[in-house]
């Protein structure tokens, strides 16, 4: 086991001493250095757990979800520490600051985060340089999305420019259009909007395909907070594009179970423990309605191997965790990387 998982017991309060986002970056950091000392060497391997998920084989089903290293600057440390497949970003073709600050919030006694970071990232071409310069070979997916500028007519243009740009560094690509921080993002959600985007984006995929000689999947990442309407027209949709993978879910808008916190007015996505119900709920009714050659990556409030468990038991082929690792630690990934795959 890494010396990293041991250590986290005792950094973690001094961690949560700092505002939320500072203790991200310094995170960020450590991991780095950690890495960078060798501290991190102990990569976690069973057989048992190997899977393969869109022909590409993880070594185990729990990655790193999209937020935690938005520039893609420790992706050798975090699949040293143990994790399967580790996702980069939120990636805009050009870089932007986000949100104003504060705009990261912790709810400690609800083992929550509320976010709205705005995609705060150094744009695609300078995650790409450090994608090249990576050492070890495991599974990175880049998500992407579009400038907070940038009108939604507009939008496949920005997705457009960061496929091709992270094409040939990526082991898959996850297009996220259900952040709440964007604002009309998730209006990218809509029939129309949803089958123009990833009409074009699989369009752009086969001719990326044929130029470099193999095939990148394209999936895509969907809100929590869909009624079952909506669910029903992105299967469908999704179905007819032949998607190959869905993500659910990203953060909520959904206050229901923190209202009382003093936090629980701040703007932005929910995520956490508060989230785990709801985003197994939409796992389950995504599974129902989609052929079985669309696997699901399941994300939202995992915090114990009990939790990645429902999520796989409910159809998700994967997880990932964000939340969970900053209040759990990396001794969570050991746990779920010890689940057999199914």
């Amino acid at each position: 086991m890494p010396l990293i998982h041991s250590l986290y017991p005792l950094l973690r309060p001094l961690l949560f001493k700092l505002d939320a986002e500072t203790a991200h970056e310094w995170t960020v950091k450590m991991m780095k250095f950690a890495h960078g000392l060798g501290l991190l060497k102990s990569e976690i391997r069973n057989p048992k757990s190997e899977i393969t998920v869109m022909e590409l084989k993880f070594p185990n089903c729990v990655g790193l979800a999209a937020g935690m290293d938005k520039s893609a600057s420790a992706v050798d440390a975090w699949l040293a520490c143990g994790f399967g497949h580790v996702e980069v970003g939120t990636l805009t073709p050009r870089p932007q600051h986000g949100n104003p600050k504060p705009r990261l919030f912790r709810l400690i006694k609800n083992d929550a985060i509320i976010n709205r970071m705005g995609f705060n990232n150094p744009g695609i071409s300078a995650a790409v340089a450090q994608l090249e310069k990576r050492s070890s070979q495991g599974i990175v997916g880049v998500n992407i999305g579009k400038n907070f500028d940038t009108p939604n007519e507009n939008a496949a243009d920005d997705y457009l420019k960061c496929l091709r740009a992270a094409y040939r560094v990526a082991d898959y690509i996850a297009v996220n259009i259900s952040s709440p921080n964007t604002k009309g993002l998730r209006d990218l959600q809509a029939e129309e909007p949803v089958r123009r985007l990833v009409s074009a984006l699989k369009e752009e995929q086969a001719k990326l395909s044929a130029q470099h000689g193999t095939i990148v999947p394209l999936v895509v990442k969907i809100a929590p907070d869909l009624d079952t309407t909506q669910i029903e027209m992105l299967a469908r949709v999704f179905s007819e594009m032949q998607l190959d993978g869905l993500i659910a879910t990203n953060t909520t808008l959904s206050r229901t179970s923190v209202e009382q916190h003093p936090f629980a007015k701040e703007a932005g996505g929910l995520s956490g423990a508060p989230l785990n119900q709801r985003s197994t709920e939409v796992i389950a009714a995504f599974r129902q309605l989609l052929p079985k050659t669309i696997p699901i990556i399941g994300v939202g409030g995992i915090m114990s191997a009990a939790d990645a468990q429902v999520k796989m038991n409910a159809g998700a082929s994967l997880v990932q965790v964000y939340t969970g690792l900053v209040y759990r630690g990396p001794g969570l990934i050991s746990e779920i990387a010890k689940l057999p795959s199914s």
